[in-house]
């Protein structure tokens, strides 16, 4: 159609351009051409403006327009941002349709508005349309309403229905030559939050039910109606609370939520102020929205499904969206998710602060209360538990203090005070005499949280002795009558309570020799830790500097030969670098694994205390767990938790047992080895490197959930250490980052490899070290590069998966995993990078540089590494067998 409008602007034009070389015709012949002309140029105008309406999109709808789903109809903003129409969401195979605004340049489908959430329509036979009454309505085949705009009727419309390019739906109406807008979506949202809305009191927007339902859900975030100045999040629609805003006020600082509040109220900032605030947020979503050309227009609020409100962005020219921020975080983001006087950490369970009982066994709804309760009536005095990087609710009050001292001083002056905490400001001479910030708790204390190292603060909790409370209660009583009475009634009530201890302590005592009955047939001594240390000091089983203490049970040597049929061939799991594994079953019917230390192993007696000592501390899903250990005369034993589906080798290697494994189960043991290595390397207390991931050394569970182990080679850092070197270079050809097998350096980066290596093997079901291409000699890394590169990256999946995998995720799956063996260690995410971009599914990945040992065949058959050779002072362990 473009093309013959071109056309018939330019025909007569033409004409009139050859008519000036011909100046010397007759007059009349002259004449009569350009009648000729002006005929063909009102002609060409008539038919150019008939045909101008079908040269561009439509954002408007009048009364007697209708958009029809049968025809594909839309409307489309004026700037080609914005785009009404049917839908099915998120590609169902269903025939739900709904009406919609959605983004036009996003992949995947953004939707920001939907008109009939519920019911939606079965079939593709509705329209979208302006009904006499001047309402929006939506219809079905029938020409029934399944969803309308509920303004009140009048006799007759004139107005219209603009789509903007700021993506509001506005309706207008048309009196006396004055256009009122009387409904636009801006006002009536559903889930999504764009640049342009106000957020004020009335002001809500709803999740979808599920991910592909847009019908409203379980979860509206709103303005707080306790303090206008705060959001929540609320539940079910009866007021449950479900996350607040600013919960911790000051105390505890947010980067990015100023700019999610200044969105909500609809203030403006400019592009650097966008990127200035990013900055400031250390996330790694934020880092990579820092360098983007990012706008207002650019950014939106969505309230999830699941519960979380979700921030997005993208830049000018990218059709991705980045998730920036997002709340609850975790389980302890929830408001008051182990109630007052609890404490939450996302890795275990909720607990009662220390003097603090559970109110209710079993169910921290009503949280914990003081076994001491304080009292203004009694002694001011008391004594503080100190509780470190902890992240509390909002303190009652504010005040100034010159030291934590006298912080101190002012909590025990006021006589409910519960807790306090302090902050000396970062001061120069001049300004010397500022007073540090104390704050002070008087209510009961919520939405406490543990292990809170992104601003956390240490906290100290005041509680009183029961003798200090015994010794200021006053007697009230001064009738000697009732006296005596209440006298004979104590006395009563201990000899009762005296009998119950008895009674009590004769019953513990019956269990107590059972249960030591069924440890001694189970073999299970739990020494105390130091004594149990210092006996195998002096049996010289441990070194000067080996005195530590070992906070895990100990189990004699007879005990697991009789568990594992005297290590028999037929229990036998396999065979690895520390020595051979053996199932074992005590008598109580508990399976276990059985690690025995071979005579000949290259792991000695550091790496087995790095198991016993590290292990035993370590507590996460996809960590392996210890059981216990042996030592005796030259015999070093451990016992784990017994996996039935041993190792992640066994299945992803083998032609057989592979077609078990489809790609859901493949990507989930991927997001939870990742899961582990973030874990390991900054949410445990001490910073872990592995040295020796691969995939002999994930163990799988009876659900093939991943659960690392082996951390015979582990080093720990402690404090901000993030690096080391090391003579010794120990680990698995394949696996091992080139600085660390060529250098003797690692760090965490180096584990990063490790895991680039491992997600490679996953989705090719090959080894790194015993793939070549038959044309190339090129090994599975060096192979997987050169197929990204000539964009043939599918063709590197196993094809066991072709009925189960999932393009998109598997495409950046391979691209996380380019990422992490890249030569430079500077160049790889970090794990908890990694996990942002295995769990966003629009965060936009950076393309990786060319990975390092991309190997080729040697002169023996032995691949031989394109990076330079191993300097002579550095001692190679390594293992080329599966543990």
């Amino acid at each position: 159609m473009q093309i013959r409008v071109n056309k018939i602007i330019w025909m007569p034009l033409e004409f009139v351009a050859t008519l000036r070389n011909y100046n010397c015709l007759h007059p009349s012949i002259m004449k009569r051409k350009l009648g000729m002309v002006r005929t063909l140029l009102i002609l060409y105008t008539i038919l150019f403006c008939f045909n101008l309406p079908f040269c561009s999109a439509k954002d408007t709808l009048t009364l007697k327009d209708s958009i029809s789903d049968r025809k594909n109809e839309t409307l489309i903003s004026a700037s080609e941002r914005f785009e009404l129409g049917f839908f099915t969401p998120n590609g169902s195979s269903d025939n739900r349709r709904y009406v919609g605004i959605w983004y036009i340049r996003s992949n995947p489908r953004r939707i920001v508005w939907v008109a009939n959430r519920s019911p939606p329509l079965d079939k593709r036979t509705g329209a979208f349309c302006i009904a006499e009454d001047g309402n929006l309505v939506v219809l079905d085949g029938n020409n029934e309403s399944k969803w309308t705009t509920q303004l009140p009727g009048g006799s007759s419309f004139k107005g219209m229905v603009k789509l903007l390019d700021s993506g509001n739906l506005v309706l207008t109406k048309e009196d006396n030559g004055n256009s009122t807008v009387v409904w636009e979506s801006f006002r009536n949202p559903t889930d999504t939050f764009l640049p342009g809305m106000n957020m004020d009191s009335n002001f809500k927007f709803t999740a979808w039910k599920s991910h592909d339902d847009p019908a409203p859900g379980n979860f509206i975030f709103r303005k707080d109606e306790e303090d206008e100045n705060q959001y929540t999040i609320i539940k079910d629609d009866d007021d449950d609370l479900y996350w607040k805003s600013g919960v911790s006020g000051n105390f505890i600082k947010s980067a990015v939520f100023p700019l999610i509040s200044s969105m909500l109220s609809n203030s403006a900032e400019s592009g650097s102020d966008l990127r200035n605030t990013f900055k400031n947020c250390s996330s790694p979503s934020c880092k990579i929205a820092s360098s983007s050309n990012i706008d207002r227009s650019n950014m939106m609020l969505v309230m999830n499904y699941d519960g979380q409100i979700q921030y997005f962005i993208r830049n000018n020219q990218s059709v991705s969206w980045l998730l920036i921020w997002w709340e609850p975080r975790d389980k302890c983001s929830v408001f008051k998710a182990c109630g007052n006087n609890a404490i939450c950490n996302s890795q275990t369970e909720c607990k009662c602060l220390p003097k603090f009982d559970i109110v209710t066994p079993g169910d921290f709804s009503q949280g914990c209360r003081r076994r001491t309760p304080l009292k203004c009536n009694e002694s001011s005095n008391g004594n503080f538990s100190k509780l470190e990087m902890m992240k509390l609710g909002k303190p009652d009050k504010e005040v100034k203090a010159p030291n934590e001292t006298g912080c101190r001083e002012i909590c025990l002056e006021k006589c409910l005070c519960q807790a306090y905490s302090f902050e000396t400001p970062n001061i120069t001479r001049r300004d010397s005499r500022i007073n540090s910030t104390c704050w002070l708790w008087i209510e009961d204390l919520n939405n406490i949280q543990e292990n809170y190292t992104d601003g956390g603060r240490d906290i100290y909790l005041r509680w009183l002795p029961d003798s200090v409370v015994g010794s200021n209660r006053k007697e009230d009583i001064s009738d000697r009558k009732f006296r005596g009475t209440l006298i004979a009634l104590v006395t009563m009530a201990s000899f009762t309570v005296m009998a119950c201890v008895i009674a009590y302590s004769y019953i513990q005592k019956k269990k107590a020799n059972r249960q030591e009955e069924m440890q001694r047939a189970l073999g299970l001594h739990l020494y105390n830790s130091q004594m149990h240390v210092r006996d195998l000091i002096d049996s010289g089983q441990f070194r000067e500097e080996d005195k530590k203490s070992i906070d895990l049970p100990f189990f004699d040597f007879r005990s697991v030969l009789a568990a594992t049929d005297n290590f028999s061939e037929a229990n036998k799991l396999g065979k690895g670098g520390f020595g051979p594994v053996y199932k074992g079953k005590f008598s109580g019917g508990q399976d276990i694994a059985v690690k025995r230390l071979s005579s000949v192993s290259g792991q000695g007696l550091q790496e087995f205390k790095n198991e016993v000592v590290l292990i035993a501390k370590l507590q996460h899903r996809n960590l392996v767990r210890i059981l216990g250990y042996c030592i005796e005369g030259g015999e070093r034993i451990l016992l784990y938790e017994y996996m039935p589906n041993k190792s992640l080798d066994f299945f992803i290697f083998d032609r057989t047992l592979s077609v078990l494994l489809d790609w859901e189960t493949r990507f989930n043991i991927i997001l939870g080895i990742a899961r582990g290595l973030v874990y390991l390397h900054q949410d445990s207390r001490l910073r872990i490197i592995h040295r020796d991931l691969k995939t002999s050394n994930i163990l799988l569970d009876h659900e093939m959930n991943p659960k690392i182990s082996d951390f015979g080679l582990a080093k720990i850092f402690e404090g901000t250490q993030t690096e080391g070197t090391t003579n010794r270079v120990v680990g698995t050809y394949g696996y091992m980052s080139p600085e660390y097998a060529l250098d003797g350096f690692f760090s965490v980066k180096s584990d990063v490899f490790s895991f680039g290596v491992v997600v490679l093997e996953i989705i090719s079901g090959k080894k790194n070290t015993g793939f070549y291409n038959s044309e190339e000699a090129l090994s599975l890394l060096g192979y997987a590069w050169r197929l990204w590169q000539e964009d043939k990256a599918l063709d590197l999946i196993d094809q066991k998966l072709r009925e189960s995998w999932k393009t998109d995720e598997i495409l950046k799956c391979i691209n996380i995993g380019l990422l992490c063996v890249q030569e430079d260690p500077d160049d790889r995410p970090t794990m908890s990078m990694v996990i942002v971009m295995l769990g966003g599914e629009t965060v936009t990945l950076p393309a990786p540089k060319a990975p390092a040992f991309i190997l080729k065949r040697g002169i023996f058959g032995m691949p031989s590494s394109s990076s330079s050779k191993l300097e002579s002072k550095v001692e190679i362990t390594v293992s080329l067998d599966g543990r």
